[in-house]
């Protein structure tokens, strides 16, 4: 740690020797280069689709949501400022324009479409309209200045640090951005972030004239250090620190807003997960660029009391729907469990940050849970239906929605989505670190030279991976492959879940057809060290078998239950369906009449749901402490999944109220794939003989 932190500083001291007002910077600051997504073209059949529904649903969803709302009528009145406008929504709608921008912007960099670049300069022809002379961005207020949004304030920043969201709006201005000028070359939308972050900054710190205000939802703190990078221009991320710093010194100091102590003496995860969770990745962002170790050692603290206290199995954090925020350590209910989907995506982007920081596998170990279980459930497969929160249990009470009135959740998977094949791979010097396992083609820059490498998987249904070298200019170099902490016994990398069905899984590494003569190395990966040469072709073979795990004793809404995962995927039981009244229809299993759905465009049809395999009540079921389950592979469901069959017992009662058990086969799916079949139960945790004779 030592060691690091005088990197860092090394890297400071460079810093401040640049020019003081504009300095070019192409280094985002951290230890290891993230390889960017425009180098990785995906071919995998699992995140192929996702990808392929996200170009072709969800983002033009969101764009004709953006129209259907008045999202862009919010930008043309603001054009036009009048005192009859009523102003509606919320203050943060403009965000919703925003990131559906910056999502289809990626998509530009990887699937050029000048259609859709016209379209986008369209909508920007209307943004810039809205812009005041003073580079001031907000409809909310510019549309109606005497009567602004209800949340806005009666002046400029007056409830920034409240409700009016102006810096948060700043934010995604400023990503959508940066996006879109990497994917196009054209200014047209970076020059109007850079005009309200100018703006941001002649008003905001201080000097004469300005005043002291913090972001009540953060992002703002990330999104300026990455305009620095873009523009070199030092005073964004000296105003993202400023942001940061001043957190806990201005009239905000509670808990649920992150104010509650200064950032660097804050040890523990509190309040708002989304605003919690793009604060900390500020802080890694800041931190890198600026060498200020106090902020490390600060989302280190916070970090490990998210994952030994406050983290969901599925990979969710925010445990409470009172503030969408988390709770008290261990609190972890299931049914009333929160986890919103933005709280997902943030959690990738700080453990992504803190890999990069820190280069070790555990921080991905948390990622992949995240990604592939409590971050994808938040969209449907066909990318047109959306969880807001992310429950771990239902009664019939959840279903994914065809959009939100707070359209957050669906406009943020529509930019992160399309962005995701720059998780895969990560390079430092002649390291070259392999996190994601999916079929791929990457070319990565080693040294300066071109190492093109390519993957072959069906994971997550087995732990097969082939990795052949296409290409290498730069000889020698060390290939780090992440063995998944699921391998290593370890479901999270604390002790507040493990394994208790006595299972060892192991790994193999062959190079050529022969045993590899790497290590497993401290930071959690297979390290070789060689001259690669053309047509190398590296086999992982990750033993991937169903496993019980447990919570910890303290998480009293688990005590007793057990979950069963499969490599990095959760499983849960779902069925049977319900219909309108939230009861089960008549022949369960086999409904002779339709519940409602909603298609891609979020018209309501009448359809007939799919038969559950479950017609029996999941929430009564006992399971043995130690199942027997069987793996089958189902290509007809959900583009293919792999499903788990297990005995269980029922609990049945009579008229009189008598109980009696029922032998049953059990099927458990992905959590991911649940709620595609209409409103049904649904639980991840499940009771075993040991809860029914607890005494808690």
């Amino acid at each position: 740690m030592k060691r690091f932190i005088a990197a860092i500083m090394m890297l400071a001291v460079a810093i401040l020797a640049s020019a003081n007002t504009k300095e070019t910077s192409n280094n985002h600051g951290y230890p290891i280069d993230p390889v960017p997504f425009t180098k990785v073209k995906v071919t995998d059949n699992f995140w192929g689709q996702r990808l392929k529904a996200s170009r072709e649903v969800t983002i033009p969803l969101a764009f004709s949501k953006c129209e259907e709302t008045g999202r862009y009528e919010n930008f043309i009145k603001a054009a036009h400022p009048s005192d009859s406008y009523k102003v509606e929504g919320f203050s943060f709608d403009d965000t919703d324009v925003y990131k559906t921008i910056e999502g289809a912007s990626y998509l530009l960099q990887t699937y050029p479409d000048k259609r859709l670049e016209n379209y986008i300069d369209s909508v920007l022809v209307i943004v810039a309209a809205a812009q005041e002379p003073d580079g001031y961005l907000y409809t909310s207020r510019t549309m109606n200045p005497k009567h602004p949004h209800n949340w806005a304030g009666s002046k400029r920043w007056e409830r920034v640090e409240d409700l009016s969201h102006e810096f948060y709006n700043l934010g995604h201005m400023v990503e959508g951005a940066i996006a879109h000028y990497q994917a196009t070359g054209k200014r047209n939308f970076l020059d109007i972030a850079i005009k309200y972050a100018d703006c941001v900054c002649r008003e905001i710190g201080d000097g004469p004239g300005q005043v002291c205000r913090v972001p009540g939802h953060q992002i703002a703190e990330m999104a300026l250090a990455k305009l620095y990078l873009v523009t070199g221009e030092r005073k964004y991320l000296n105003q993202a620190k400023y942001f940061l710093d001043k957190r806990g010194y201005t009239t905000r100091t509670d808990a649920y807003s992150q104010a509650h102590k200064p950032v660097v003496e804050q040890d523990e995860a509190v309040g708002h997960a989304v605003r919690a969770a793009y604060m900390y990745a500020g802080m890694a962002d800041v931190a890198a660029l600026t060498g200020d170790s106090a902020y490390i050692k600060a989302i280190d603290k916070i970090w490990d009391n998210i994952v030994s206290k406050k983290y969901y199995i599925t990979g969710g954090i925010g445990a409470t729907s009172k503030g969408e925020s988390f709770g008290a350590n261990y609190e972890l209910p299931n049914h009333s469990a929160y986890c919103e989907t933005c709280a997902a995506i943030g959690n990738v982007y700080v453990n992504h940050r803190l890999f990069l920081l820190h280069g070790q596998s555990k921080y991905y170990d948390v990622l992949e849970r995240t990604l592939y279980n409590g971050l994808i459930s938040g969209v449907a497969l066909d990318g047109g239906s959306f969880f807001y929160p992310n429950p771990l249990a239902s009664y019939g009470d959840h279903e994914r929605k065809p959009w939100f009135g707070c359209a957050c959740c669906p406009s943020n998977l529509s930019r992160f989505i399309p962005s995701l094949p720059g998780y895969v791979y990560a390079v430092k010097n002649d390291n070259v670190y392999l996190n994601l396992f999916m079929s791929n083609t990457a070319d990565l820059d080693v040294k300066g030279k071109s190492v093109v490498l390519s993957q072959q998987t069906a994971y997550p249904w087995n732990g097969n991976v082939t990795v052949t070298i296409d290409k290498n200019k730069a000889g020698t170099f060390t290939l780090k492959i992440r063995i998944p902490g699921w391998v290593k016994n370890n479901p999270v990398p604390s002790s507040l879940y493990t394994y208790i069905d006595s299972r060892t899984p192991e790994y193999k590494v062959l190079i050529n057809g022969k045993p590899a003569t790497g290590v497993l190395t401290e930071d959690g990966y297979y390290t070789i060290s060689r001259k690669w040469r053309k047509g190398d072709e590296i086999k992982l073979n990750l033993d991937m078998e169903p496993r019980i795990v447990k919570a910890n004793d303290k998480v009293a809404a688990d005590h007793g239950l057990i979950a069963i995962e499969r490599g990095p995927l959760v499983y849960c039981a779902e069925g049977p369906v319900l219909n309108n009244s939230g009861k089960p229809y008549p022949s369960a299993g086999n409904p002779n009449e339709g519940n409602v759905f909603f298609t891609s465009a979020g018209n309501s049809v009448q359809a007939k749901p799919e038969a559950f395999e479950n017609d029996f009540d999941i929430h009564s079921i006992i399971l043995s402490a130690k199942p027997e389950i069987s793996v089958n592979f189902n290509p007809n469901r959900f583009n293919g999944i792999v499903e788990l069959s297990l005995p269980v017992q029922s609990m049945l009662a009579d008229t009189a109220g008598h109980l009696s058990l029922s032998d049953k086969k059990l099927t458990l799916i992905p959590y991911y794939a649940w709620s595609h079949r209409g409103r049904s139960n649904m639980a991840v945790w499940h009771k075993t003989a040991t809860r029914l004779f607890s005494d808690r």
